[in-house]
């Protein structure tokens, strides 16, 4: 085995490994303080990827790790923001009560969420993508308030219903395939053409739109990121959310046109981009604004990928990857950013809200940032029709709910008590904020085959100010009549559907139905028994 594909085995093991050893008393009073070591594997992978392929495990159940260029940058990218996260929560949260808790949720969310993105088999990835749906349990409800316990719950629902989609969509895609665990890329080639191929691509466009924050299953995004703590919520926006990204580039047949699903796929990622920007603008706390802006933008990354499995344009995956890396590392700085802001209070606080400025514009595309790159290279996906100028309108409106960001977060700080924020928090930030800038460039030149020289030229810089000046001018413009938007609630449509509550008890009919096809598939059963007795476990680590 080569140094490499160690380092993938260690990806996966370390965490683990840290789970079980906290049967240890000891251990479990100290791990809070090994959090940050935990992704190093996974980070070290990423940088010395030589794109090795490690069989575990024999047959039917094997183990496969693999890791690509889209995989690569999306590990990496994880792994520095979980080093950074983990470094702020140590510093910040160690001594809070259930700290050893949260940390067992922690690391086996850190499993999963970094497993994606290196396991090339369908048992494994449906696993590990499990794994790190339903162990940000943990997070959302560490600090366990009615919000948090309100969110948790429909969170919970919504990760079952999108582990049920996703299972049923695999169901679909094996059924083709000899063995009872293809690997992933032998699975999506038999799709093509397959008599189920329309409701197998439904299902998992639903199944993973659901963890990226699609509409109308985006509900648990708004309610899950406020309530859970800074670190907590820097990764569920910036790195939970890329299991989604992550389980479309690998399960849809992108080098197959496919006009249909790639036209549906690209008009529900516009579709979401807009409604998270209009609803976001009703909404008055920072976290709040941040989770709507994110559903926004995986809106934009939905659209990419639909606009390039339409013509079967080549490279959409590493497309779609560069664009959701910019969002992860941009993202996570700034959820950690509002901590640092909230403790910074009103003293010096133009010093971190400038860089906050330029991190949140650089998601509507501001010229030299990671956000300009990101769209310049995804433009050509789009064409020169109704959908360029649709993406171009929603960096507009990315710009325009980052300003009403930028606004609220000033007033949020004016309301917080005067403290230094720790040294090392505000250094971790800098640090993530920091490769948010720099990263993307020294990437650029490889996923786009482009020069950097190119985003700067006379029209390009035309093309990122405009969007940008537009939506500044009418966020000014709004404050200066003092325009008050409507009040929605958090979660927007979750309101309705919690007076659904009858409707949703029929759901448990449907539920049993789809045992007769689940049979169909008998790693599938396995699977689930594996998950439960693996959750029976953390269960009891934590408590």
């Amino acid at each position: 085995m080569t140094g490499s594909g160690l380092l993938l085995v260690a990806t996966l093991a370390v965490p683990i490994v840290m789970v079980a050893a906290c049967l240890n008393a000891s251990v479990y009073t100290r791990v809070f303080k090994l959090l940050p070591l935990a992704p190093v594997p996974g980070l070290l992978a990423a940088l010395f990827d030589r794109g090795d392929s490690i069989v575990i495990a024999p047959a039917p159940f094997r183990l496969t790790l693999a890791l690509d260029q889209a995989g690569a940058m999306l590990l990496g990218g994880a792994s520095l923001l979980w080093c950074a996260a983990g470094i702020y929560a140590a510093t910040t949260m160690r001594k809070l009560p259930g700290s050893g808790r949260f940390a067992i949720w922690w690391l086996l969310t850190l499993t999963g969420s970094l497993g994606v993105f290196v396991v090339a088999d369908m048992t494994s990835f449906y696993l590990v993508f499990s794994l790190a749906s339903l162990a940000a349990y943990g997070l959302v409800s560490f600090e366990d308030t009615p919000r948090a316990r309100r969110a948790s719950r429909v969170y919970m629902a919504l990760a079952l219903l999108g582990e049920a989609l996703i299972l049923l969509g695999f169901v679909m895609l094996v059924t083709a395939v000899p063995g009872g665990n293809p690997l992933i890329r032998d699975a999506v080639s038999m799709l093509p053409g397959s008599p189920l191929e329309t409701p197998a691509l439904m299902l998992l466009i639903l199944g993973f739109g659901l963890k990226m924050g699609l509409v109308p299953l985006h509900v648990w995004m708004p309610l899950a990121h406020p309530v859970a703590p800074i670190p907590a919520s820097a990764v569920l926006s910036g790195i939970i959310v890329k299991a989604g990204v992550i389980g479309l580039i690998r399960f849809l047949p992108l080098e197959v046109p496919m006009p249909g699903c790639g036209t549906a796929l690209l008009v529900l990622g516009l579709v979401t981009a807009f409604y998270g920007v209009l609803v976001g603008l009703t909404q008055q706390h920072p976290k709040t604004i941040l989770a709507y802006s994110t559903v926004s933008q995986m809106g934009v990354v939905a659209a990419v990928i639909g606009a390039g499995l339409a013509v079967a344009a080549p490279g959409t995956s590493n497309l779609a990857a560069f664009y959701a890396l910019h969002h992860l590392l941009v993202k996570g700085a700034l959820f950690l950013g509002v901590g640092i802001v909230a403790a910074t209070g009103t003293a010096h606080l133009g010093r971190v809200l400038l860089p906050m400025a330029i991190l949140a514009l650089s998601l509507a595309g501001l010229p030299l940032t990671s956000g300009a790159l990101a769209k310049f290279a995804a433009k050509p996906l789009f064409g020169d029709g109704l959908p360029t100028m649709l993406a171009t309108l929603s960096a507009a409106g990315s710009a325009l709910l980052m300003v009403h960001f930028l606004a609220r977060l000033r007033l949020h700080t004016n309301e917080a008590p005067y403290s230094n924020p720790a040294a090392t928090a505000s250094a971790v930030w800098a640090l993530v904020a920091a490769a948010s800038l720099v990263l993307p460039w020294l990437l650029f030149p490889r996923v786009t085959a482009l020069s950097p020289v190119e985003t700067v030229s006379g029209k390009a810089l035309w093309d990122a100010c405009w969007p940008i000046a537009a939506g500044g001018l009418v966020a000014l413009f709004l404050m200066r009549l003092n325009i008050q938007t409507p009040k929605v609630p958090e979660g927007d449509i979750i309101v309705l559907f919690e007076k659904l509550g009858p409707a949703v008890a029929r759901l448990g009919r449907t539920i049993d139905q789809t045992d007769v096809l689940l049979r169909r598939w008998p790693t599938a059963g396995v699977m689930l028994l594996t998950l439960a007795v693996a959750f029976g476990a953390a269960l009891h680590v934590a408590h």
